[in-house]
Formats: structure tokens, sequence, C-alpha cells
């Protein structure tokens, strides 16, 4: 359950702005919700997730180091992060909410979840991808495909959770080793009480498509 004092993943959904989209009530209906943010330094910088079921239950918590050639790569390796981790533990049919500190890139994800209904995946206005980003945007629109639905909304960074994690990556490393699981939610929203878990390969959790990421990335 959610710990006292701790404002949920949902709480921030339901109180932030969806950039350039309507917010129909439907939009707060969600199973999950994952938080992500990725940093940028000189000396190298870091990708962090946080993902929560809808009553406050995490899921889990990513803290990476990682070395993007500047800030808005560092923000879509992060949201691809956070979406390939949250498809590993979401059961199909998951209605999922994005919190991201990056505007443009939540304008992006909610015109791409609007393309998804256009026969010809024609977004409604042009989508600009920043540079070296191109491959994690299809990476991203590939794990919006997955989801029954999904909607971004901009949070501030100084209360997105994922912040410190992908800030000092090394002081939360704790974090990519803690026994992963998945509350599956009920047909009603709810959650069961016992979660369901999902096993990795490793106790490891590898950046998004790192064994095939090109240099140019």
């Amino acid at each position: 359950m959610a710990v006292h004092g701790r404002s949920t993943l949902r709480n921030l959904f339901d109180d932030s702005p969806t950039p350039h989209i309507a917010h129909p009530p439907r939009t707060h209906h969600r199973h999950f919700y994952v938080a992500t943010d990725g940093s940028y330094r000189a000396n190298g910088g870091g990708l962090g997730a946080v993902i929560e079921a809808r009553d406050g239950t995490r899921v889990a918590r990513v803290a990476l180091p990682d070395t993007p050639p500047d800030n808005n790569v560092a923000e879509y390796r992060a949201l691809h992060l956070g979406l390939d981790v949250l498809a590993a533990r979401a059961p199909p049919g998951s209605r999922v909410g994005v919190l991201i500190d990056h505007d443009d890139l939540a304008a992006n994800v909610n015109h791409a979840v609007l393309a998804a209904d256009h026969p010809d995946w024609q977004p409604t206005r042009p989508l600009d991808v920043p540079s070296r980003s191109e491959y994690h945007w299809r990476g991203i629109r590939a794990r919006i495909a997955t989801f029954d639905e999904i909607r971004a909304a901009r949070i501030d960074s100084r209360v997105n959770p994922a912040h410190p994690l992908a800030n000092a990556p090394e002081q939360y490393a704790h974090v990519n080793h803690r026994e992963e699981h998945c509350v599956v939610p009920d047909t009603d929203g709810s959650n069961r009480g016992q979660p369901s878990r999902a096993t990795a390969d490793d106790g490891e959790i590898p950046p998004p498509s790192r064994a095939e990421r090109r240099a140019s990335d």
C-alpha cells in the first residue's frame, strides 16, 4: 500500500495538466502509473523510473547510470526504459498514466496516442523529436501500442520521484535488485491482495535496447 505521507503517482497524475490534449474524466482511470526522468552531465548521467499501481503500491524502481549526449536524449531514453519495465509486469488491457517533467515529450506521447486511432497512424500535428532520440522514440511508440490506454501528464521535476534516481543512480543502485512484482488490477479498477510475480534472467534491469544501441543513438 502507499506509504503514509508520500504522494502517490496517481495523485500527482490527477493534479497535473495533460499537455495540449483535452482532459476527460476517464483520463484518470488508470491501472498503473510510471514516472521517469533522465539526467545529463558532462561526466555522465542517469535514468530513473518509478512504477506504482493505482492504490500507490510500488511495482518497481530503477536507477541506472547512463551517458546520454544531451538532456533531451536522456529524457527519451528514460521513458523508453520505464515503459519497457512496465510492459514486462503489466497484464494485457492495462491503462497507464505517464508522468514526466519534459513538456514536449509529454505532448509527443499524447499526440502519438491520438495517432494510434488514425487508420494511417498519422499524428494530429507534426511531431518534433530531438536529434539522436529517434531510436528511443520508435521504442516508446511501440510500447504505447501495447497498452489499452495511455496518457502523459507533465509534472514539476521537484516532485518527480524519478528525479533523484536519475541524478544519483549510484546512490540508488540498490533499488534495481529488489524483488520484482506486479500488482494485477481487478476489472473494477482495484487491486487483488496478492501480487503476481515476474522474474528476470538476472537481478539487473538494463537500459532499453542497450545491446542493440548504435553509437549515434
